[in-house]
């Protein structure tokens, strides 16, 4: 690959699949536009060893940190969008399962009670009622600081079960899961499939979505996860002053992309569980809409993160093929870390079977059956 008058080398390989280690069940929490746990254990496997600090400065649902964790590598998290830390901070600290069973079976939910805004098009009216008591007492658990690590939990699931397209999630069916549509564009879709919410009992979903993340979940795991010393931040990634010059190992990161995926818009119903301010949250996330505006924001991340990397650490960079095809990130980006002072190792390729989320990238060769990851990597010398 030649880029302003520089070559780089390019990697075209399947480097990992979803069947190479089967990836541990604590990860399937929803989030849109999260990569597969395997990406990063194979970054982590090969540049890092035990007790290094792993970082993510977009964070997500924690794919990377959480793989870190589980690899006994200390981790730094951060992520802008608040909802990300939710997700993230209970699966570094997991109760035990029968934790969560009695504290569920000792919230009191109280019939009756009502959102602040209409989700009849998503919620039968007991749901709603039993959603509302149970966003109730976790704000109260919040304000008393009596919520612990029990509470982070059930909060994680209940934020992670409130929309999706089967019997598991609390709603009617919508799509997708890791998002909520909009109200009216709920309303249509009950039209058209001739449906209305039916009744979900709260508490049993989310005990059956805590029994599945926590299926092969072992002691040694627990403690690992534990043992990280883990970070997290909800800082603009450009400016992560708590994170010491030089410490960190390894980044392993997907950043936001050129309006392909609208954070704040798709995560409001969470937020209105959470009582965060969805339009604070819209403000902060970094939305570009041409490649030159994102370039100009992601050449601060990089600078930072050449702050904060140790000499000798990685930094490996994902990046999607946009708009059909049309945009090859790695072309803005190889000259960014270029002019932080990074050196670029290179343009890794990894060719895999089709998945459904790569749909939302406009990935052009979804045809024939395969998608790719390409992950830009850089190393401080």
């Amino acid at each position: 690959m030649v880029i302003k008058g520089l070559s780089f080398p390019v990697f075209i390989n399947e480097f990992w699949t979803a069947q190479q280690r089967q990836a541990n069940a604590l990860h399937e929490v929803s989030y849109r536009a999260c990569f597969k746990p395997q990406l990063p254990r194979f970054f982590i496997d090969f540049f890092t060893k035990k007790d290094d600090i792993i970082y993510d400065p977009f964070n997500g649902r924690g794919t990377t940190v959480i793989e870190a964790g589980l690899m006994q590598r200390r981790v730094i998290a951060n992520d802008v969008n608040p909802i990300s830390l939710i997700l993230t901070t209970p699966r570094l600290n997991i109760p035990h399962f029968d934790e969560v069973q009695n504290r569920i079976d000792n919230i009191l939910f109280k019939k009756g009670v009502k959102a602040n805004l209409d989700l009849s098009m998503f919620y039968h009216r007991d749901t709603e009622h039993e959603i509302v008591s149970l966003k109730n007492y976790l704000k109260r658990r919040l304000i008393t600081k009596k919520q612990d690590h029990i509470d982070r939990w059930i909060r994680m699931v209940a934020t992670n079960r409130l929309t999706g397209h089967s019997k598991g999630f609390f709603s009617v069916y919508t799509l997708p899961p890791n998002q909520a549509l909009l109200p009216e564009r709920q309303e249509k879709i009950n039209r058209d499939r001739k449906q209305k919410p039916e009744y979900r009992d709260v508490k049993r979903l989310i005990i059956r979505k805590s029994k599945a993340l926590l299926k092969n979940i072992g002691e040694q795991d627990i403690k690992n996860l534990q043992n990280t010393s883990a970070k997290f931040l909800n800082e603009d990634a450009a400016q992560t002053k708590a994170i010491l010059s030089g410490t960190v190992s390894l980044t392993v990161t997907s950043p936001p992309f050129l309006n392909v995926v609208q954070y704040a818009t798709d995560n409001w119903l969470r937020c209105w569980f959470n009582d965060i301010n969805v339009n604070e949250v819209a403000e902060k996330i970094t939305m570009s809409k041409t490649v030159d505006e994102w370039s100009e924001k992601m050449q601060k991340v990089f600078d930072e993160l050449y702050r904060i990397t140790k000499k000798g650490g990685v930094v490996a960079f994902e990046v999607g093929e946009v708009r059909n095809a049309s945009v090859m990130l790695e072309e803005a980006v190889i000259p960014m870390g270029l002019n932080s002072g990074f050196t670029c190792i290179g343009v890794m390729i990894n060719q895999q079977n089709f998945t459904k989320t790569a749909n939302i990238w406009g990935v052009g060769n979804n045809k024939s059956g395969t998608n790719t990851n390409r992950i830009v990597v850089f190393r401080k010398k």
